[in-house]
């Protein structure tokens, strides 16, 4: 079996542009074609509406033994009860998501911009969550006082997405859990859009290097997915990288 790395690149979602094609095999579903090339993908879809059992099953079947899944948490948990009260949603949802078996690798909590950091609140919901999950969790905060909630982030286990832009002055840096590392690159200047130059993405790679000579795995997701660039900047980057300690899921 083909060892994957410790830096595991990808994107948010698996649609291949055009473009694109020459890079990944003929044949197969998006899917099938885009872990051939790369290691971990990010399910957005999740944030939006539930997906079947059944639904994570299949695309658990379709990946390489050693690819991985991150799932962005729902909507309903993050932006609707804002952490309040979510032990029903957190139980729907995770007997969903957690049917991708070993190759769930993540879960990703993106908040909105209004949600302020309470102590209370936030120890009620991780307390909630890590009774139902042991596994890798990532925090994508935006609001600023979530950057003093670092004790708290560091004693549940949870990694702070190191997030570009980001619209809170230091969400640009990785925090939290010092036992894991979560790029997720929105496209800069332009959001969704704009693509990395290739002088952004080896400075990058120097981080990204520094991460897994460390032993700490480290997730890179490009999420300028809206004029196809997040393909080619991750498979970029993927070459920057591609000699660096084995990735171990």
């Amino acid at each position: 079996m083909e060892v994957r790395k410790m830096i595991g690149i990808g994107c948010a979602g698996w649609s291949l542009p055009r473009e694109a094609w020459p890079a990944f095999a003929e044949q197969g579903t998006h899917l099938q074609r885009y872990s051939g090339e790369l290691s971990v993908v990010e399910i957005n879809s999740s944030f939006y509406r539930p997906h079947r059992p059944a639904t994570y099953r299949k695309w658990a079947a379709s990946v390489p033994e050693d690819f991985r899944f991150c799932v962005k948490m729902p909507r309903q948990i993050s932006h609707e009860l804002r952490l309040r009260e979510c032990d029903e949603a957190l139980e729907r949802f995770l007997g969903e998501s957690t049917e991708l078996a070993e190759k769930l690798g993540c879960l990703l909590l993106q908040l909105p911009p209004s949600l302020t950091f309470d102590p209370s609140t936030a120890e009620d919901f991780f307390a909630a969550m890590r009774a139902r999950y042991d596994g890798a969790l990532v925090l994508e905060p935006r609001h600023a006082s979530w950057l003093d909630a670092g004790e708290l982030l560091e004693r549940w286990r949870i990694a702070r997405v190191a997030a570009d832009p980001s619209p809170i002055a230091g969400g640009e840096q990785a925090g939290g859990w010092s036992g894991m590392r979560y790029y997720r690159l929105h496209g800069s200047p332009r959001i969704y859009h704009s693509a990395y130059s290739a002088e952004w993405l080896e400075r990058l790679a120097g981080k990204l290097r520094t991460c897994a000579r460390s032993d700490v795995p480290c997730w890179c997701i490009f999420d300028n997915t809206a004029s196809g660039a997040a393909v080619s900047n991750a498979l970029a980057l993927q070459a920057l990288v591609a000699d660096e300690t084995a990735w171990s899921p």
